[in-house]
């Protein structure tokens, strides 16, 4: 097929129209991200679990680059975010959010990168920030659900490949939007999407919504 598999991470960022797609793990995006910006490559990052210190690397190398940073390239996730951040907008806080993801058992890190980003969705949506008001844990006596809370369930076994449910409780009625992910596939799809877009994309830092054409307001 014409395409050259390596170990050696000095052969990033070599010839024209090159794009570095990464999901691995924090410390190796970190260490090509130091290499595209070197090399002046565009970068497409799918992996979770940074820590705020690694996005602010990220957002420092989008100055010089350009940058593809987001959970999930799912297109379905993609529209997911966006319907959940207008939900959230649009109900009180009277009513209560709640995030339940699954993925299979081999996973490290919970909650989910895209379950954090639906989280700052629905966040952005009520005009607040979801450190203020996420609730990861509960276990014992944990005393009445806060209001305004964004709640996290993790449930992880067998092959999932992600399966995620947003529910917006209110008296007597409940709203419930879910997207699940029946193969890989998708994510691959959606990295080739990514690149091509960071490809010929003026320096800068985007998500899914710009590789899609969609308004991020």
């Amino acid at each position: 097929m014409g395409v050259t598999v390596s170990d050696d991470s000095a052969a990033l960022g070599q010839g024209p129209g090159c794009v570095i797609v990464d999901f691995t793990r924090p410390e190796v995006t970190m260490a090509h991200l130091a290499i595209a910006r070197s090399t002046a490559t565009p970068m497409v990052i799918g992996t979770t679990g940074l820590s705020a210190s690694d996005e602010q690397k990220i957002a420092e190398a989008a100055s010089d680059i350009p940058v593809v940073y987001c959970a999930n390239t799912s297109v379905g996730v993609t529209l997911l975010s966006r319907i959940v951040s207008d939900v959230a907008r649009a109900l009180s806080d009277d009513w209560d959010i709640e995030i339940v993801e699954t993925h299979h058992h081999h996973k490290i890190d919970a909650p989910s990168g895209t379950a954090l980003a639906l989280g700052h969705a629905a966040a952005k949506g009520r005009g607040v920030s979801l450190d203020a008001v996420r609730d990861s844990g509960r276990d014992g006596e944990t005393g009445a659900r806060k209001k305004g809370d964004i709640g996290f369930a993790v449930l992880r076994g067998g092959d999932v490949a992600g399966e995620h449910t947003v529910s917006f409780f209110g008296q007597q009625e409940r709203i419930e939007i879910t997207h699940r992910a029946t193969g890989r596939i998708i994510f691959a799809r959606g990295a080739v999407e990514a690149a091509r877009f960071a490809a010929s994309a003026p320096n800068g830092l985007y998500d899914m919504t710009d590789v899609l054409g969609l308004s991020s307001d």
